[in-house]
């Protein structure tokens, strides 16, 4: 597998601005332990500007060649060798279910597109699940037409040539975009053409939102992983760890604490700094993959906007968590367990203020105990009996929670944890 536990760090382009200012960040990202960078789409959009209306494949964002005198894809290339250089690989985001209403593609082959009855182009939308009559129409978008599609090999071959580029410039993997709203099929062809170009690139499938019918069409499509939804879990509902049992037979996952779509955490958690603390390690602890947006490690405020957002701001900081993330990220890198998409089980009855949840290793022997303190309260005398907890076999007990004092661990341990506290135990498997 190209990249089983991808730790990503998001760089937002429009915060980023101009392309040769990126290459200012990329020290600081290597340094916090990320080993892949995941651009949004970056190029040239539609008359409404988003990033994700894209009017020319082949064509750079406006703002983001500002400045730039010779060949702008020459400064991407020089970016994606900087950055391979410092042991970050590169993700661009695919999008390919639409494009912008107003796109050279329109004009070149207007019969990919999806129609209205009357033959106008149809515009994405969708329905507010709480109420069916209020429905979201992208007027700036075009839905090309895959179910099926008129042509799918002209649709095969012409993304195969977007994908061929921008490997030429050195990106080496691709997040695609509501990938569930593409037939699984078309994307088993499309990735096993780009594989024989280079075995080595990464394809991660953007499927938030999505039904199970709709992740399920998608598992025989090649991706290496998944996003989920853990970001959105209260630690005491059934549907988080019953969706992570079933997604893990098609793909290892992707967690995150926020992304460019949601608000940010900071903000959603009324400035409560040990909330952010807790939903970074518990994404290293859930899944496989791990993935933080752009300026989550200063607490921006500003929630990130595919049309206007701009690099002032980054001047937004509130406190600056890049060492913390650094531990955490070293932390999942040192423990296989947290590598891979092993077993999780509930040790603790749904609703009890303490969640202790148990990851098991499959390709390593291994687990990990999570104590997680679900409330804003101080949950006091919690007793954990650690060798009962993490298997009564295997090496010794040790604590890996990034930043915690040392405990002189027993075999049962009586343990304080502060409001929106997690601790984490690992036991070393023993070989068979």
């Amino acid at each position: 597998m190209p990249c089983p536990s991808p730790i990503i760090y998001n760089l937002f382009p429009l915060l980023a601005g101009p392309i040769p200012d990126w290459l200012t960040h990329l020290p600081r990202i290597a340094r916090m332990g990320f080993d892949w960078l995941y651009l949004n789409p970056i190029h040239y959009p539609g008359f409404s500007g988003s990033l994700y209306a894209v009017k020319d494949y082949f064509a750079l964002h406006p703002l983001l060649i500002k400045g730039v005198e010779d060949d702008p894809f020459g400064a991407l290339t020089d970016f994606c060798q900087q950055a391979q250089a410092q042991g970050l690989s590169v993700m661009l985001d695919l999008v390919l279910n639409h494009t912008a209403s107003d796109a050279v593609l329109v004009e070149e082959h207007p019969g990919w597109f999806a129609r209205n009855p009357d033959g106008s182009l149809k515009h994405p939308s969708c329905i507010n699940p709480a109420d069916a009559s209020q429905v979201t129409v992208w007027g700036d978008l075009a839905e090309l037409e895959f179910w099926p599609p008129p042509d799918p090999e002209g649709l095969l071959h012409y993304f195969l040539g977007v994908i061929r580029f921008y490997l030429e410039k050195g990106i080496r993997g691709f997040r695609c975009d509501a990938a569930y709203k593409v037939p699984g099929t078309f994307w088993a062809s499309l990735i096993q053409e780009t594989r024989r170009l280079n075995p080595s690139i990464c394809f991660v499938a953007e499927t938030l939102g999505c039904r199970l019918p709709e992740i399920k069409q998608l598992q025989s499509a090649g991706f290496d992983l998944l996003y989920n939804s853990s970001k959105w879990w209260d630690f005491q509902a059934p549907w988080c760890l019953e969706q992570y049992r079933t997604n893990r037979k098609i793909a290892p996952s992707i967690s995150f604490p926020e992304t460019h779509d949601t608000a940010r955490l900071i903000t959603e958690v009324g400035g409560n700094v040990a909330l952010v603390r807790q939903a970074y390690i518990f994404a290293a602890f859930f899944s496989a993959g791990l993935l933080m947006p752009m300026g989550f490690e200063y607490g921006l405020p500003k929630k990130l906007h595919v049309i206007t957002t701009r690099p002032d701001d980054w001047l937004e900081r509130q406190y600056n968590l890049t060492d913390f993330i650094t531990q955490v990220n070293h932390m999942k890198r040192a423990c296989p367990v947290l590598q891979e998409e092993g077993p999780i089980n509930r040790l603790s009855k749904a609703g009890r203020p303490i969640v202790l949840l148990r990851k098991t290793g499959e390709r390593q022997p291994g687990t990990v105990l999570a104590v997680i303190n679900a409330t804003l309260l101080p949950q006091k005398q919690i007793t954990l009996h650690l060798p009962k907890l993490l298997g009564q076999s295997g090496g010794p007990i040790r604590e890996i929670t990034p930043g915690a004092e040392p405990l002189p661990l027993a075999d049962e341990l009586t343990i304080t944890l502060e409001p929106a506290a997690i601790r984490l135990f690992y036991r070393e498997g023993l070989s068979s």
